[in-house]
């Protein structure tokens, strides 16, 4: 069976009419619609003989036995975000799907290959992203604190994960997966806009940011709205104001690439006559360099200070969640641009903004790489995510010759 990146473009759309509505894609993990998406890629994958298994963290593997167990894994997401585009995650997977029956086809493989569909990469219903990755990685958070995680309607982590089969106890034993692991290959949609500015359909992608996410707490004194002199208001809102505009301009003196967003301030009292007492404003800061990442959230911290002093307020930084830079191998990374250039030409380099599955298994130690197909308009998460059927063909071509490359270092000895 030759390599048909069409049919992936197909069977992309069949998913969609299967799973999504006038709202978008509704394959939410841990939902009877996820189920269905992975019941179907299940039939889909049939054809190739490749042994299907569910591990320990709802991970789901099809592997195609070689003449070594050292394998090469291909890996994705099936689940996306309520109302979410058509392409972000199943891409990845049916990609793989499509270099998965050409190797088949082709006879026992010399190495063993593995088509990975991560569980919960998204964290849409409980607020933790890459589950079962982390789970595979043995980064997974602690057991505690994730029993105490629930979705809008109440229902508690551990519950849905036994209401499909997963011990929450013991998905950390999925790490077993990853034992006989030599590399790992993602294709991903860029959701940003980057290379349709510069009209590239694929790009190589240098690594993951590093994280720090903060919630900065502002504290004033309430005061009526009508009787308190500007002059003499306690406002923490004018505090937490100023840091959301200042992070643009410590963005840009960091520079390279560096990204601070503030995502949101609650105000207390809340209500229209009284100046504002408390503000909680949540900030997110990433970079590809530790050492920038490091400045960013030390300018911020020096930032909230003086304004603290200039509105007369306190402000308490809590760090809600970090995670360092990740840079993918540069052997893989010297293939994955190999691949590129030969289906379109010119192969452009970039880091990833937003985190990925392959974050967690480079984090594990295993040879990683990802590549980039365009987005139109750079928009993602969203019914509106699209990318041209000609630039996700051009995907499945890359990430089939960036396997087979891959498979040839690996069976030569090279990867873990």
């Amino acid at each position: 069976m030759p390599l048909d990146p069409g049919r992936t473009v197909a069977e992309l759309r069949e998913l969609r009419e299967l799973t999504g509505d006038e709202g978008g894609a509704q394959r939410v993990a841990w939902t009877e619609t996820w189920e269905t998406a992975r019941s179907w890629l299940r039939d889909k994958v049939a054809s190739t003989g490749a042994e299907h298994t569910i591990d320990a963290a709802g991970n789901q593997w099809f592997t195609l036995a070689g003449e070594s167990d050292r394998a090469v894994l291909i890996g994705g997401h099936l689940d996306s975000v309520p109302n979410g585009g058509w392409l972000d995650g199943c891409l990845n997977v049916l990609a793989g799907v499509e270099t998965l029956r050409r190797i088949a086809e082709e006879g026992t493989p010399a190495v063993t290959v593995r088509l990975v569909d991560w569980a919960d990469e998204e964290g849409a219903r409980f607020g933790r992203s890459l589950f079962g990755s982390s789970a595979a990685a043995g980064s997974l958070a602690d057991q505690d604190e994730l029993r105490q995680l629930a979705d809008p309607d109440g229902v508690a982590l551990p519950d849905a994960l036994t209401a499909h089969g997963v011990d929450l106890d013991r998905a950390i034993r999925a790490r077993a997966e990853l034992e006989s692991a030599a590399a790992y290959l993602e294709l991903h949609i860029e959701q940003g806009p980057v290379l349709e500015s510069l009209d590239l359909p694929l790009g190589v992608v240098l690594g993951t940011f590093g994280v720090e996410r903060h919630r900065i707490t502002w504290r004033g004194q309430a005061a009526h709205a009508g009787s308190t002199p500007m002059d003499q208001r306690r406002d923490a809102l004018a505090g937490a104001a100023k840091l959301a505009l200042e992070i643009r301009d410590i963005a840009t003196r960091v520079g390279d690439g560096a990204v601070c967003t503030s995502g949101g301030v609650v105000c207390r009292p809340g209500i229209v006559t009284s100046v504002v007492e408390t503000a909680e404003q949540l900030l997110d800061q990433r970079h590809l360099d530790a050492a920038k990442l490091a400045a960013l959230l030390e300018q911020a911290q020096q930032a909230s200070r003086r304004f603290a002093a200039e509105e007369s307020l306190d402000a308490e930084w809590e760090r809600i969640w970090s995670i360092e830079p990740i840079l993918f191998d540069d052997t893989l990374l010297g293939f994955a641009e190999e691949a590129i250039v030969e289906v379109a030409d010119t192969a452009h380099r970039l880091p990833s903004g937003p985190l990925h599955d392959a974050a967690e298994v480079a984090r594990a130690g295993v040879p990683t790489v990802m590549l980039f197909v365009q987005s139109l308009r750079g928009l993602s998460h969203t019914k509106l995510e699209d990318t041209k059927p000609e630039h996700l063909e051009l995907s499945v071509a890359a990430l089939d010759r960036l396997a087979s490359k891959t498979i040839d270092w690996v069976a030569g000895g090279g990867g873990r």
